[in-house]
């Protein structure tokens, strides 16, 4: 995908060119035109857009600057230039919203935006207690990295800890989301420890993360497995592995 500022090729999962940081357009999956943000249909083919996943582009969501807390981003910031290039062995932590699909096909747009906007505060909050960093923003859910770049020698812990504060803060969010729009409103989340390489911390903090081995993609398969409202995965909590 071409950035539009900079011109430059990007991966085609990429939500922001990888090379100046802008914020890529999104393109109708029928004719391949690019979408404004939070439309129902294509501009350029009548596409209906009703059941695509709500983007944070655009939003308070759209850029780490906004939704980084202030004494967090100093500490990336000021540690960036020691960790490019360095192998750090990190906790990843995978959050998804379940039935995501079926959600959208029972609610105006509006609606499943306001739901979703509601939950990334809540994994804001409980991911940056814990100092964790939002690496990516999926669509319905994240994925967070602890131990980098702010080095923790307990990210593993910081990382169950984060996740079971997003368990228990989404029990009272779903009796909301039932009382406003009577639908069910819940979460898998996966963990999992290992290796990962920093490749790239920009001025304005977006982050790059390379996966070394199955670090990443065995996270995410336990987010898939887990049950609905429930934490599955493994973390290195000293010499202990933990399922939850």
């Amino acid at each position: 995908m071409e950035c539009p500022r900079c011109h430059q090729e990007n991966r085609t999962e990429a939500r922001f060119c990888e090379d100046c940081g802008a914020p890529l357009a999104v393109k109708c999956p029928s004719c391949g035109a690019a979408l404004t943000a939070g439309k129902k249909f294509c501009g350029a083919c009548g596409h209906t857009l009703t059941s695509a996943a709500p983007s944070p582009s655009g939003s308070r969501f759209a850029s780490p600057d906004a939704y980084t807390p202030k004494h967090l981003a100093e500490k990336i910031l000021t540690s960036k230039s020691a960790l490019e290039g360095e192998r750090k062995q990190v906790t990843v932590l995978f959050a998804d919203a379940v039935g995501f699909s079926t959600l959208s096909e029972r609610l105006d747009p509006e609606a499943v935006h306001t739901i979703m906007d509601g939950c990334f505060d809540l994994l804001l909050q409980a991911v940056h207690r814990y100092e964790g960093t939002i690496n990516q923003f999926t669509g319905d859910g994240v994925m967070a990295l602890f131990g980098a770049p702010l080095a923790h020698e307990d990210h593993a812990a910081r990382a169950l800890q984060a996740a079971l504060a997003i368990q228990m803060a989404l029990k009272d969010y779903d009796a909301t989301v039932r009382q406003r729009w009577g639908v069910s409103f819940q979460m898998r989340i996966g963990v999992n420890t290992g290796l990962v390489v920093v490749g790239r911390i920009g001025d304005n903090l977006r982050m790059d993360y390379t996966a070394q081995g199955d670090t990443t993609n065995l996270a995410a398969r336990f987010q898939q497995q887990a049950p609905a409202g429930s934490i599955y995965g493994r973390s290195d909590v000293p010499h202990r592995t933990r399922w939850l």
